[in-house]
Formats: C-alpha cells, structure tokens, sequence
C-alpha cells in the first residue's frame, strides 16, 4: 500500500486527484498506475484500470488470477467491473469513498451474486493516510477556486 500512495502522489504532483494502484502477484509488482483523466483525454484512467493494463501486458494475458490489486481509494463501478473481468483474487484498499464506491460504501459490486467471479476485499488499510491526501487536495482544489476562478476538478 505505501506504493500505492507514492503513486498517488505522483497523480497529484500531475495535477490528477491522487489515487495510485500496484498489482501484485507472487510478491512481485506486475503493473501500477496512478490516476490520468485529465492528462490522457480518458475517462477510463483510473488507478485500477492503469494497473490492470500493465499487468495484462507482462503476463501477457487479461486474466489476471491469483493478484491482489492495493489501491488507494475504494473502487468505482467501473473500476470493480474491470476487476471482476480481470479475475482479480483479491483487493486492499485504503480509503472509502462515500460518493462513489462500489465495494461497500455507496453499493457492493464484489458481493453481486449474479456476477461470476467472486473477489476478497479488505478496506481501510492505512485508511487516514490515503484519506488525508485525498481531503488535502480537493481543499486544495476548492481555495484555488475561490482565489482565481480556476475550474474545478
């Protein structure tokens, strides 16, 4: 998970809202990202999906068995979809979002008995870290909005 957050970090040097993603599999990092929407024109790169990208192209393969995704903030729906199709073992996140997430907060995709692949969960691993820099950049976001009429993010 410290990856995770330094890789968050990076997204928010970006300019990105700071959530980072690592994929592991037999102790070893196959594929990381870190969130870049706003850098790539694409509403599909998030964190999760990023590093499921990578990993497929190291394995060389979209089934991605036997990992575990850490990811700073609680999955999206779309980012739990992906996870599912990328028969994902098991996910530890940091954070949960209460807008948004899809493994418990808002809704639980991973416990939808009709989807075929089922995925261990943990939360809130090293919860306040990944929550602080997550407040401290949209309080960022909000007092440079008030000062200079920037857009928001």
């Amino acid at each position: 998970m410290q990856h995770a957050i330094a890789l968050a970090r990076r997204a928010e040097q970006e300019g990105e809202v700071p959530v980072g993603a690592v994929l592991v599999r037999d102790d070893a990092a196959i594929g990381e990202g870190w969130n870049r929407p706003i850098a790539t024109h694409d509403p599909t790169a998030h964190a999760e999906i990023i590093a499921l990208r990578a990993a497929g192209e190291v394995l060389r393969n979209y089934r991605l068995s036997d990992t575990t995704l850490y990811v700073t903030l609680e999955p999206c729906v779309m980012c739990v979809g992906a996870i599912v199709h990328a028969r994902v073992g098991r996910v530890v996140f940091g954070a949960s979002d209460p807008k948004a997430g899809a493994a418990g907060s808002v809704t639980d995709l991973f416990k939808a008995e009709h989807l075929n692949h089922r995925v261990q969960v943990e939360g809130g691993v090293l919860a306040m870290a990944c929550g602080e820099m997550l407040t401290g950049f949209f309080r960022a976001r909000r007092q440079l909005l008030r000062t200079d009429g920037a857009e928001p993010v």
